[in-house]
């Protein structure tokens, strides 16, 4: 399972949504988003997955292979993470 949260107002995480449409266009994944800045569920579910890797968002996560990126990043490597 591929997993990004994200904050609405966070301009990193605006420029990453292109990358991620795209990722899951092109390779048929599905990566389930989960908005933290205004949803306390979704903070603590963020939280249970961090685990200190990261602290903030965007912060995207491989359930599959505990591959994750942290921040702003590339097309490619996004796809490497979601093993594309």
């Amino acid at each position: 399972m591929l997993l990004e949260f994200y904050g609405t107002e966070c301009p990193h995480c605006l420029r990453m949504a292109p990358k991620i449409e795209r990722l899951e266009k092109e390779t048929a994944v599905k990566v389930e988003k989960y908005e933290v800045w205004h949803n306390d569920e979704n903070a603590a579910k963020m939280r249970e997955y961090d685990k200190g890797l990261c602290g903030g968002v965007p912060f995207f996560f491989n359930t599959d292979t505990g591959k994750y990126i942290c921040g702003e990043d590339s097309y490619e490597n996004l796809k490497v993470w979601a093993g594309k």
